[in-house]
């Protein structure tokens, strides 16, 4: 079993400069290296607060030279954004600075805010990813390569800087669309999935989802590694917790006004945050997610890793304004406690990390 943080950069009103945010998203890198996370991972948002991390793969390049072993990880890079060939000369790039650590998360976006500021039209993003994604495992495993599809045309090229895993870094899905999910099973890719602020019940249906895509495809689920995002909190102090969930909620607030385009902003940059349809207090939230003392944690945590049977779990450090030297401490605190407990509990102790699949 193997343990990341998820990156996510937020900003949750003026008092927090750009600067800082950014500067306790590299702090928390190191810290969960220290600690003996296996991945930290960085998210890709644009042209508001909901994320300050415009380039994942910058993220990677720049924490690479302040860690050694941590495994950096894109979740993701929204494709339809990209020309595609910078991009395959970026990744190449990311990995030989990291020296082979690069996790390549891809995803096809999903805030039309981002894409009618970069002229693409969100209707076309499903097309544009699918073309884009072709284009990375040519582009990767092909000295020489060329493409000819309806969203763009390549003629011969081949991409300087090569990556050092070979054929590939570990290539993960990022999606909740069976569809995309099942092309991460067909194509031997890892699979990277949420179940947001949801409880139990909620995991039980997506292992049920993931098993149908994968049967879909006559594989068995067991075959192909996915990644589980959670938002988790161990502490004796209710305070602490309850800061956590309130920054947990602030930040579905804002995914869901700018996913469903109904995302206020006075000045149009910071996005408020405004409850919606299917908000749920912070009571509702504390059942379904693992919070509470170490043992409680503990204990929800293997509950839902026999449920879910995931290869990762990747707790959610970055949110909202939470207190930077607090989510530190709770770093250490996985690192030293929670995460050895889990990994005894389960089998596994300090074995290797699970092999990831990479594109054949």
């Amino acid at each position: 079993m193997d343990f990341g943080v998820f990156i996510l950069a937020q900003q949750r009103g003026y008092h927090q400069a750009p600067d800082q945010v950014i500067r306790n998203s590299v702090e928390q890198t190191i810290a969960a290296e220290q600690a003996g996370f296996n991945n930290a991972w960085y998210a890709e948002h644009h042209f508001n607060n909901y994320s300050l991390s415009p380039s994942p793969l910058m993220m990677v390049a720049h924490c690479a030279g302040l860690t050694k072993t941590i495994r950096l990880g894109t979740a993701v890079c929204i494709l339809p954004l990209y020309h595609p060939n910078r991009l395959l000369a970026e990744i190449g790039f990311a990995d030989t600075v990291s020296n082979g650590r690069l996790d390549l998360g891809v995803g096809s976006g999903y805030q039309e805010f981002e894409f009618e500021r970069f002229g693409v039209r969100l209707e076309d993003a499903g097309e544009i990813y699918s073309e884009y994604l072709d284009i990375i495992e040519r582009g990767l495993s092909e000295r020489i390569f060329s493409y000819d599809g309806k969203h763009i045309q390549i003629p011969p090229t081949s991409i300087s800087v090569r990556t050092l895993q070979t054929p590939t870094p570990p290539i993960w899905i990022v999606s909740g669309n069976p569809r995309s999910l099942g092309r991460a099973v067909r194509d031997g890719h890892n699979m990277f999935v949420t179940a947001l602020l949801n409880g139990k019940e909620a995991l039980k249906g997506l292992r049920g989802k993931l098993e149908a895509v994968a049967a879909d495809h006559g594989k068995d689920l067991a075959d192909t590694p996915f990644g589980f995002l959670r938002c988790a909190y161990a502490s004796d102090n209710a305070a602490e917790i309850d800061s956590y969930l309130d920054n947990a909620r602030f930040q579905r607030r804002v995914s869901e006004s700018l996913k469903y385009r109904r995302a206020q902003t006075d000045d149009g940059y910071m996005v408020k945050e405004v409850p919606g349809e299917k908000d749920m207090s912070l009571d509702e939230i504390r059942a379904n997610l693992p919070v509470g003392s170490v043992n409680q944690v503990i204990d929800r945590m293997l509950e839902e890793i026999e449920i879910l049977k995931p290869t990762q779990i990747a707790l959610q450090t970055q949110l909202g304004d939470f207190d930077q030297k607090t989510m530190l401490r709770q770093i250490e605190l996985w690192g030293t406690r929670i995460i050895p407990a889990i990994r005894s509990a389960l089998g596994t102790g300090d074995a290797e990390p699970v092999r990831l699949r990479q594109t054949a």
